[in-house]
């Protein structure tokens, strides 16, 4: 397998409409968000309407959710043209595009004429994934995991759910959610406990604080509440006590894409370094002209090369991973 992805005609169109989306929309507005004090205000309903008229939100999704179908390699491409402009867009849009992918692939046609047909026609629709609590999160990739402390019990007709999740993506903003929860208080969280889909405003499920993040502050995340919430059948996803096994629908591309978003701001930092370096004058010369600051430049340009090359290769094994896919790539 080539190392060396070639931009295709439709990548390059894409790549160039969302460049002039984050020069006209993101980089004006982005680092006077950034300083606001209230992390509420430092999100901003005016660039996702903007990404929703650029066809940004819903390009993961087939054409009958008004998407592109856009595979992995395109999708991390596009991150990374976000990230470059600010961290905390990439990030909302990188959460709502895989999780927009990951629901096409996980929910039933019924769940998904719940959803996805009014996610595609609300422009403020973004989207986000609940798994993160205080004592628990990544425990699923542990040899020893332990159990969720968001639990939900069966009763006539569903589930009833209590607990919290918190650190959770777009969630003071999100219209939908995929939420993991313990149905099986014997078992661990990676083979008793469940997926359920939820839309904002279901009765016991209630949005707490805001975190007030040190940066990526374009992106919200929130404290999640459930008080005695009702959840009923239909929105189960998959089969009771199958939530690992839905999860890892949706595993390569969330982290993929998660370095492909870092990937963007390196670029960016390098950018400017290298234009810091090409006007600023020390010790009688430019910075590029020592061989110190040259040096430097180099191994940074050689890093971000070398971390595209993975992303993309990992992006096009998780779209054919009949071609040696190893889940190491997604890691």
């Amino acid at each position: 397998m080539e190392e060396f992805f070639i931009q295709t005609e439709d990548q390059r169109a894409i790549l160039d409409s969302v460049r002039r989306f984050v020069e006209e929309e993101v980089t004006p507005r982005a680092a006077a968000l950034d300083a606001e004090t209230d992390p509420e205000d430092s999100f901003s309903w005016d660039i996702v309407e903007a990404g929703d008229r650029f066809g940004l939100r819903t390009m993961t999704l087939g054409e009958e959710y008004g998407g592109l179908n856009a595979d992995m390699l395109t999708t991390a491409m596009v991150i990374e043209e976000l990230g470059r402009g600010d961290l905390g867009t990439s990030v909302v849009f990188a959460q709502t595009l895989k999780i927009a992918k990951f629901m096409e692939n996980a929910l039933n046609d019924d769940q998904k004429a719940r959803s996805l047909a009014l996610f595609k026609d609300d422009p403020r629709a973004i989207l986000s994934i609940c798994s993160t609590e205080p004592e628990n999160g990544s425990n699923s990739i542990l040899l020893y995991p332990e159990q969720y402390n968001t639990r939900a019990v069966k009763t006539d007709g569903g589930w009833v759910a209590n607990g919290m999740k918190h650190f959770i993506s777009n969630s003071n903003r999100s219209r939908f959610f995929m939420v993991f929860m313990q149905t099986d208080p014997e078992k661990t969280l990676v083979d008793g406990a469940t997926c359920f889909l939820l839309e904002r405003g279901h009765p016991g499920f209630t949005v707490g604080s805001v975190h007030n993040k040190m940066g990526e502050r374009l992106a919200n995340n929130s404290e999640l509440f459930f008080d005695d919430c009702f959840i009923p059948d239909e929105n189960v996803v998959g089969a009771p006590g199958e939530g690992q096994a839905v999860k890892l629908i949706f595993g390569p591309s969330s982290n993929i894409y998660a370095g492909a978003s870092i990937l963007g701001v390196a670029v960016a930092c390098y950018e400017k370094a290298l234009d810091w370096a090409q006007t600023r004058k020390q010790g009688g010369k430019l910075l590029i002209e020592h061989d110190s600051i040259r040096a430097q430049l180099a191994e940074m340009k050689m890093l971000i090369d070398g971390t595209r090359s993975y992303i993309h290769r990992a992006a096009w094994m998780g779209d054919h991973r009949d071609q040696g896919w190893d889940p190491t790539y997604g890691s």
